[in-house]
């Protein structure tokens, strides 16, 4: 019976694999630290392979660079010997919801989710730590060999995640910031999908920096936008009130985004209302003049207030005859020059109207229709290049500008009225974060949403929100370092964000209406924590008479079945959010994923009564904890079980 791995994958050897494939002449034999051999990469060779020149030595090339950065990128690659520890008391609806929250350092979470997770994120949303020497961020010590790497992130110790303020005095407080996003946006960007995104949001001090690497991780040729979000105004500023951030968006394939022919678009903010006032003003109008001017009056009155978008105000006639919203701006010259050129006749005068230099933009005959239809605009006499005719009711949506303003308050006001008290400093707005993922998701409402700097859980509260609105079932999944705070009621950001998400959860299924019976609104929060098996890498000589038995056993003795449960699942690659459900098989405690997708045993004691039920079920997976069975008989006899009843189930021991 084979034996589960019980670790996260070692992305460094999965891509030797895939360059063997590709370039066999390259590998080679080298030896890891104990003296086995193993598979290495000669990279004088693979640079001489990806070259159409002779290489003799490294050559300049444009790139982004800095100390640390191949230490950084050999932390994205290292296994760990970690887990995510499921804790029921924590969450909410934790057998069915489909949600995840993860307490822990984002670089060992986002390592863990690889093989549960790849390619099936389609949005990742992040506002990482802004680096203006007051915010805290995590602290990667890379300045150490690869086998203090792997002891310092838990191979043989628990350390945890060091927090340290990166003050500008330190002579690197550039190059940490990037060591630190660098092997975590390698692996985020690993779980999108092939139509997926990244948004980054970010402020002034490390745009430039995050917007190469972006480059560099996700390819120049897929950034899609960088937008700006003014925030607020600051009257006290020296020079200019820098109160932009900015949201960098990369897809990871732009290519395949065009090839599906996608195209994000957003309901115009106030459509429904002007419609109704226009409707009203037309039908009390003492004069087609009065009903224009007091529409321009609204309209300005309403876009000055923010109820309104330019999107709806530009519409700021009313069409004779009708009372339609319209606009006359539209441009029918011919872009450039060489346009059809033919008489239009003024529908008054009779006279031909003025000939565009460059020609008309459309051919005769369809002029002709537009002009019947009434789509296009003539002056009061034909000296007057007529103009296109756009109406407000024709269409329902826009493109999305790159620059808008929400002012940031909002948001604490919002989180103030949730938790009843400041609990978080300047929390993302979750109607901004509702916005951008309903563009991104709105042809996949059952999207999976990864934010790794959770924060208070902003992303997780939008995604209640927008899916309270539009009937959509996305998922998220949110990661947060379990940071200390200073609060009577709360020991840590990721506490205090859990609190949020309780709340928001109530408030979400209360505004839901008859959408409410669907709405998932609970979350199952996991820990990231050491493995669940235990050390034996112990010398002979080291070992004493009386420890051989626990020696031998190699599962922690303080796990509980569903921890080894979560982390089965994480070494088979399954998704963690799936249903979950706990019996009593021939005395013996059964956990069941996914309606039998996995069927788990972890007893001290597996008997063949226990097996054969579970055989029975034919699940496509089964595993048992190795020291359950009493005997190597007892397992032969198990395997020997499976193959005459479920042939088809995948069996194996921990």
């Amino acid at each position: 019976m084979e034996k589960l791995r019980m670790t996260s994958p070692d992305l460094t050897a999965a891509n030797v694999e895939k360059l063997a494939d590709l370039f066999p002449t390259v590998i080679t034999e080298s030896v890891d630290a104990d003296g086995n051999p193993v598979r290495a990469v000669d990279f004088d060779l693979l640079r001489q392979e990806l070259s159409d020149h002779v290489v003799e030595g490294p050559q300049e090339r444009y790139q982004l660079d800095w100390p640390g950065k191949r230490a950084a990128a050999f932390a994205a690659n290292a296994p760990i010997a970690k887990t995510l520890r499921p804790v029921r008391e924590e969450s909410v609806d934790f057998d069915t919801t489909k949600n995840l929250f993860i307490e822990g350092d984002n670089l060992d979470a986002l390592k863990l989710l690889q093989e549960s997770y790849l390619g099936k994120v389609k949005l990742i949303y992040i506002d990482p730590p802004y680096n203006t020497g007051n915010d805290f961020v995590y602290e990667d010590d890379f300045a150490e060999s690869a086998a203090d790497y792997l002891t310092r992130s838990g191979q043989h110790s628990e350390t945890g995640a060091r927090l340290v303020a990166n003050t500008e005095a330190n002579g690197r407080f550039h190059s940490d910031w990037l060591s630190m996003m660098y092997p975590r946006l390698k692996l985020a960007r690993g779980l999108l999908t092939d139509d997926g995104v990244i948004i980054v949001a970010i402020g002034d001090d490390e745009h430039a920096n995050i917007r190469r690497l972006l480059d560099q991780v996700f390819g120049a040729e897929n950034f899609i936008s960088d937008v700006v979000w003014q925030g607020g105004r600051k009257n006290d500023s020296r020079y200019v009130s820098n109160g932009a951030d900015y949201m960098l968006i990369y897809a990871k394939n732009e290519t395949r985004l065009s090839e599906l022919g996608v195209r994000w678009r957003e309901p115009k903010v106030g459509l429904e209302t002007a419609m109704a006032k226009a409707a009203s003003i037309w039908s009390t109008r003492q004069s087609d003049d009065d009903a224009s001017a007091r529409w321009k009056a609204w309209l300005k009155s309403m876009k000055a207030a923010g109820e309104i978008t330019d999107s709806v105000a530009r519409y700021d006639q009313l069409q004779p005859a009708t009372g339609r919203p319209m606009n006359t701006y539209g441009n029918i010259t011919w872009p450039g020059r060489g346009g059809p050129t033919y008489e239009v006749l003024h529908p008054v005068t009779r006279k031909p109207v003025t000939l565009p230099k460059t020609g008309w933009r459309f051919q005769e005959d369809e002029m002709d229709r537009r002009i019947t239809a009434g789509q296009i605009w003539f002056g009061q006499y034909e000296t007057a290049i007529p103009r296109g005719i756009s109406f407000l009711d024709e269409t329902s949506e826009q493109v999305a500008i790159s620059v808008f303003e929400q002012d940031r308050k909002a948001a604490s006001t919002d989180m103030r009225n949730l938790m009843g008290e400041i609990v978080f400093e300047s929390p993302k707005d979750r109607r901004v974060l509702a916005r951008w993922i309903r563009l991104v998701t709105e042809a996949a409402k059952d999207a999976i949403i990864l934010d790794f700097f959770a924060g208070s859980g902003s992303t997780a509260h939008a995604v209640m929100d927008l899916n309270s609105t539009d009937g959509g079932h996305r998922r998220y999944i949110l990661i947060q370092l379990d940071e200390p705070v200073d609060h009577p009621q709360y020991d840590t950001i990721a506490s205090m964000a859990r609190e949020r998400l309780r709340r928001a959860g109530v408030q979400a299924r209360q505004s839901a209406g008859l959408l409410s019976a669907e709405l998932d609104v609970g979350f199952r929060s996991l820990q990231v924590a050491t493995t669940n098996m235990a050390d034996t890498l112990v010398t002979a000589d080291d070992l004493e008479q009386l420890a051989l038995p626990d020696a031998v056993a190699s599962v922690k003795p303080d796990g509980t079945d569903e921890d080894l449960l979560f982390q089965v699942m994480l070494d088979w690659g399954l998704d963690l959010a799936e249903p979950l459900a706990v019996e009593e098989v021939a005395d013996r405690r059964i956990l069941s994923v996914a309606d039998g997708s996995l069927v788990a045993c972890f007893s001290g004691e597996v008997t063949e009564a226990v097996v054969k039920e579970i055989a029975s079920r034919q699940p496509l997976r089964a595993v048992f904890l190795d020291a359950g069975f009493a005997s190597d008989a007892a397992r032969i006899n198990a395997e020997q079980i499976f193959r005459e009843e479920s042939p088809e189930t995948e069996v194996r021991a921990i």
